[in-house]
């Protein structure tokens, strides 16, 4: 139930400052609603942009899976059981069930899918309408966010006591400072990290390089989850275009490099030196908070770590200031 307005809340927090600049743009010229439709209709077209990207993925890898995993089964069998063999590893494929379940499921008989897709929805009716009801909720909620975020964040102020306002607003200035780093340093990540994957899979000629590189980098907003996902779609065009070493060769190579470079350079550069997380602290925390708010949690993690952090840095100068008063 409180998925779509803590999603809608955090992508508030994250766009309010681009609806205000609009808005001051206009000079009060045009009403701020033009600017609150504008920035989130930009938004949903850049997610609709991103999950545009699977497609040309999906169409190209399903015919090249009908054909070359029976192949690559066959293979297996051929070359890699004997040499597994040698190190007491019996590996044996049963590839006319491998075939036939590549035409019963992969071939292209959309009656059949769709019928299927109609079974599912019926039997798990209330997950489909939980998924229309977010993906309807959240724009709405969302709107509303954007249009009073000032005035809802103005109401909050006034529940603190006057005695404890000048703590809070140094507090929040400083969390705010601290999430724009975050957000900023984010997205240079995954543009930088974009390009990165797009070239280094170009350069190994693979046929769905861009798509896959650019969707890998994109992706990085949830940390090691998206960053998996375009290491598994990268092997399976791999394995379906080169059916060969190759593919293993380039995933290594480029995979293998681009973790190395947004680990221990980017990340630490543009992310983690701003916001003072330790990488274990990252894992932490991507755990725990998908543990309580699951996949919603994985999206929050760093950034409310990062306010987390704000709080136990300043619980520790109070600490430290009252052992030095009372020494």
């Amino acid at each position: 139930m409180l998925t779509p307005f803590v999603v809608a809340s955090v992508l508030a927090y994250a766009l309010t400052p681009l609806v205000n600049k609009l808005d001051g743009f206009g000079k009060g010229r045009l009403p701020r609603v033009v600017a609150v439709v504008l920035v989130e209709l930009l938004f949903i077209v850049v997610l609709f942009a991103l999950f545009l990207l699977i497609v040309p993925i999906m169409a190209k890898e399903l015919p090249l899976l009908r054909e070359q995993v029976p192949l690559l089964a066959d293979r297996l069998n051929t070359e890699l059981a004997p040499w597994l063999a040698k190190f007491g590893f019996r590996v044996s494929l049963d590839v006319a069930s491998i075939k036939a379940f590549v035409l019963k499921y992969l071939n292209a008989n959309f009656e059949d899918a769709f019928g299927s897709l109609l079974s599912s929805l019926k039997l798990g009716g209330s997950v489909a309408l939980a998924i229309v009801g977010n993906a309807v909720l959240i724009p709405v909620a969302l709107f509303y966010l954007l249009m009073d975020w000032d005035a809802f964040v103005a109401r909050i102020l006034e529940l603190v006591p006057p005695h404890l306002r000048a703590s809070f607003d140094s507090f929040t200035d400083e969390a705010d400072s601290v999430l724009g780093q975050y957000l900023r340093g984010q997205l240079l990540v995954m543009l930088a990290m974009a390009i990165f994957y797009a070239i280094g899979l170009s350069l190994f000629s693979l046929d769905l390089a861009v798509p896959i590189g650019v969707f890998t980098g994109l992706a990085m907003f949830i940390p090691y989850v998206g960053f998996g996902i375009g290491l598994l779609l990268a092997v399976l065009a791999g394995l379906l275009q080169f059916a060969s070493i190759k593919a293993l060769v380039m995933v290594a190579v480029v995979y293998g490099t681009g973790q190395v470079l947004e680990s221990l350079y980017l990340t630490p550069r543009l992310v983690g030196e701003r916001i003072g997380l330790h990488p274990l602290a990252v894992i932490f925390a991507l755990l725990a908070f998908g543990q309580m708010f699951g996949f919603v949690g994985v999206l929050i993690a760093l950034p409310a770590s990062a306010v987390l952090l704000v709080g136990i840095r300043r619980l520790k100068v109070s600490y430290m200031a009252s052992r030095l008063y009372s020494v």
